[in-house]
């Protein structure tokens, strides 16, 4: 573990290599699980606000469930996630014509219809965060769905951490990237990684 401000940041971010690989799993993330993504403070609200300019991107089984249920719900474990559809995909799943997976939320900001790009959860996975009582722990998440995404990361030497620069840079902002950059370098040279 390193320390960057606040932030105790598992080693694994540095050491495992991934790369999503989305023409294999073909999106298989937004189905599988147990509960849908788990939002952060205000994120629930932008979903609220959104739901009307991305509705059109979703199956009538997502939105029955949305209208039921809200554009967000409190999980088993207390949490606040995104609902899901028969205890499967998020509700915010789009289908394409060959079966891949998509985030409607995502597809909607590309094209300029809403200004949020979805969950940061989403978008930072497979870095997991976890609140502390003093910061945050940022840790890395092995989910065998995603056996392909190490195996390319692997293959391409990428570090979780370098893949995920855009989240990173999104939530902590470009200080604390570069501060993640230079925790390599030491790391490498001291032999850590």
């Amino acid at each position: 573990m390193i320390q960057i401000d606040d932030k105790i940041i598992s080693l694994e971010l540095f050491t495992q290599k991934f790369i999503c690989n989305i023409a294999k799993c073909r999106g298989i993330c937004c189905v599988e699980g147990d509960s849908g993504a788990p939002l952060e403070d205000g994120e629930a609200e932008v979903l609220e606000d959104i739901y009307p300019k991305i509705k059109h991107l979703l199956s009538d089984d997502c939105i029955e469930v949305i209208e039921k249920e809200g554009t967000s719900v409190v999980d088993f474990e207390d949490e606040l996630v995104t609902p899901i559809v028969h205890g499967k995909e998020c509700v915010y799943t789009y289908f394409d014509t060959k079966g891949t997976i998509h985030c409607a939320i995502e597809m909607a900001w590309k094209q300029g219809l809403v200004e949020f790009r979805k969950p940061i959860s989403c978008q930072l996975y497979p870095i997991r965060t976890k609140r502390l009582t003093q910061g945050e722990a940022l840790n890395y998440d092995v989910w065998p769905i995603c056996d392909d995404a190490r195996i390319l990361g692997e293959e391409k030497g990428v570090p979780v951490y370098r893949f995920l620069k855009e989240p990173i840079v999104r939530k902590y902002g470009e200080a604390f990237y570069n501060e993640m950059e230079e925790s390599e370098k030491i790391l490498k040279e001291q032999g850590v990684i």
